[in-house]
């Protein structure tokens, strides 16, 4: 009887432990894709009009996320007027990742303006603390209708201790 009960705790927990290594598995797969993209980046982002004329430049703090997700807030609006970025990114090619996020903006009453997309591709340099890329800027009213497209030239740095 001690056996048969012994037998049927244990069934679950050895299904539990090979779950957990398929997913160990997975996991460690997508570092090897992902991994070099992964932590948080201190970045600068320029502004333009897509014809390469500068509007403004400033610093952002972007962290890519292990699962693909993206967390950005930058130094270009007023934290009070925007919402942090939120989205996703993949791996593409080589060093090469594409990523898409996206932030809610507000006026100075607190009202509710629209959105901004930024979608890109950047490419981590070899020694992993270092990327460049490009991005479309798209600023959409509140009934989602495009406003205006900009373009932004990004490099950054691996955040370090």
């Amino acid at each position: 009887m001690k056996t048969k009960l012994v037998k049927n705790m244990l069934a679950p927990l050895v299904l539990a432990c090979a779950l957990v290594a398929m997913v160990a598995t997975t996991a460690a797969g997508q570092g090897t894709q992902g991994g070099r993209l992964q932590g948080t980046w201190e970045m600068q982002i320029t502004l333009n009009d897509c014809a390469g004329h500068v509007i403004r430049s400033f610093p952002s703090l972007v962290e890519f996320a292990a699962g693909g997700t993206v967390v950005e807030s930058n130094a270009g609006t007023p934290q009070a007027l925007k919402t942090p970025g939120e989205g996703v990114w993949r791996h593409t090619t080589d060093n090469n990742y594409a990523f898409s996020f996206k932030f809610f903006t507000f006026d100075t009453q607190n009202v509710f303006t629209g959105c901004t997309i930024i979608a890109g591709e950047t490419t981590v340099d070899s020694t992993g603390n270092a990327n460049t890329g490009s991005a479309t800027v798209s600023v959409y009213d509140v009934n989602g209708n495009l406003l205006v497209t900009l373009c932004a030239d990004t490099a950054g740095t691996r955040y370090q201790l």
